[in-house]
């Protein structure tokens, strides 16, 4: 028995003196690959929308727009190959009681998101080299299993995360795990499903808008012929339906976060104390229970969050302080994601006006300026979304049931893998944008 007892011990968890250099690793890989997965959900339904019109209209401009965003996607998908593989080992090696102990929940979500990539790599690979070795129409029905897979792979590892933030469909006792129905924890949770919305409609954004900013630098600099316009006109659009209905999932995703996750809300504002009527802080710095320096917006986080001017809003102050997120990092990745968010939309209530009044597209250099920058700002957001739903998390890797300081390794090599990932990093983005500079010049 002693033996056993030393053995268990062995394998326990080690106190980590490195715990938040793992989760910046671990943070660092989810900024660098999100971005990524955003071009695979929304970029392969935009480039096959183009080659539909190519089929409808026979316009060699439709052809030749798809045929270069295929190149784009192929370059695009090989970086996230990269990234993803680099997710998908630190979660072992970084966490391994996480995913030693709760494998037999989320497995089945990672095992559907491996069989998606390798149907997407295969059909990428179809898709780029048939342009002229198949029919237009079976080189158009080759696209289609890539745009699933790139549905069916992140909707899965969302699910994943979705569950992380409530987890359901289990029983947890002593430190195991039994009683698991993985379908109802993936898809049976009501948090999944505003987490999916939000994060799709995010994909079409960020898809949508660096694509038109970058034509809209090239506009800026001269280069407006029909090919841009159409180029720029197709990705905008879709980004401004999807900043224009972000808005209202935004409120639905609020409200879940109310029900489910209040100390996460309290997060958001800083709201110290419980409070009836509660009111947004823009702004300002959260110390001592409050915020300071902010500017008070009356009765609104009450009436965002439970449609009701009145409604009690739970504070921080109904958890023990070891069980409330880093509060200021909460609030300033939420601000930022709202503020860029409704910069967006309004930027995008702007094109929808002149497309329906004037049917064209904007004239103004001030407006494209603004898309040049939207790009960006974007990517930015989507970042910012992140930190606020898994740092708003903490210190939870499994709400309420494990916390983060439980699931890390005792490994002490931690901060040279976070300088061997940094760097490997910055090789990878230099790559990329070399890449992308080299198709942009290269004629189809």
């Amino acid at each position: 028995m002693s033996q056993l007892a030393a053995i268990a011990a062995a394998l326990a968890p080690a106190e980590q003196k490195y715990l938040s250099q793992a989760r910046q690793m671990q943070a660092l890989s989810f900024a660098v690959h999100i971005p990524l997965v955003c071009f695979g959900i929304a970029f392969p339904a935009m480039m096959l929308f183009v080659e539909s019109r190519y089929l409808r209209t026979g316009d060699e401009l439709y052809r030749t727009l798809a045929r270069r965003w295929s190149r784009i996607l192929a370059a695009l998908f090989a970086a996230g190959v990269v990234t993803g593989t680099i997710l998908s080992f630190e979660l072992g090696l970084l966490w391994p009681n996480f995913t030693g102990t709760f494998g037999s929940v989320f497995g089945l979500g990672f095992a559907i998101e491996g069989f998606s990539f390798f149907m997407e790599a295969i059909f990428i690979g179809i898709y780029v080299y048939g342009w002229n070795r198949l029919s237009p129409r079976a080189h158009f029905a080759s696209g289609i299993p890539i745009a699933i897979a790139g549905f069916t792979g992140s909707l899965t590892v969302i699910s994943v995360n979705g569950w992380m933030n409530h987890p359901t469909h289990f029983r947890f006792r002593d430190g195991r795990v039994f009683d698991v129905n993985p379908w109802g924890a993936l898809f049976g949770n009501s948090y999944f499903w505003h987490e999916l919305t939000h994060m799709y409609l995010a994909g079409y954004m960020v898809t949508g808008f660096v694509l038109a900013s970058a034509y809209g630098f090239g506009r800026l600099r001269g280069r407006w012929g029909r090919y841009e316009r159409t180029a720029l006109a197709i990705p905008l659009a879709v980004a401004t339906l999807a900043s224009v209905a972000q808005v209202f999932i935004g409120d639905w995703n609020g409200r879940e976060v109310a029900t489910n996750q209040p100390t996460k809300l309290a997060a958001f504002e800083g709201l110290g104390k419980t409070t009836k009527g509660a009111p947004v802080h823009i702004l300002g710095w959260y110390r001592d229970g409050h915020v300071e320096y902010g500017i008070p917006l009356p009765h609104l986080l009450s009436l965002l969050a439970f449609h009701s001017t009145d409604a009690r809003v739970q504070g921080l102050d109904a958890v023990p302080p070891a069980d409330r997120p880093p509060v200021n990092v909460v609030r300033y990745a939420f601000q930022t994601m709202v503020g860029i968010g409704t910069g967006l939309a309004l930027l995008s209530v702007v094109y929808l006006a002149t497309r329906i009044r004037r049917r064209r597209l904007p004239e103004s250099t001030w407006f494209y300026r603004a898309l040049v920058v939207a790009g960006p700002l974007s990517v930015v957001a989507l970042i910012a979304g992140w930190v606020t739903t898994e740092v708003g998390r903490q210190p939870w890797v499994v709400y309420h049931v494990m916390r983060t300081s439980e699931a890390v390794t005792g490994a002490d090599v931690i901060p040279v893998g976070y300088a061997t990932l940094a760097l490997v990093y910055l090789a990878l983005a230099a790559g990329v944008a070399w890449v992308l500079l080299r198709l942009s010049r290269t004629p189809v």
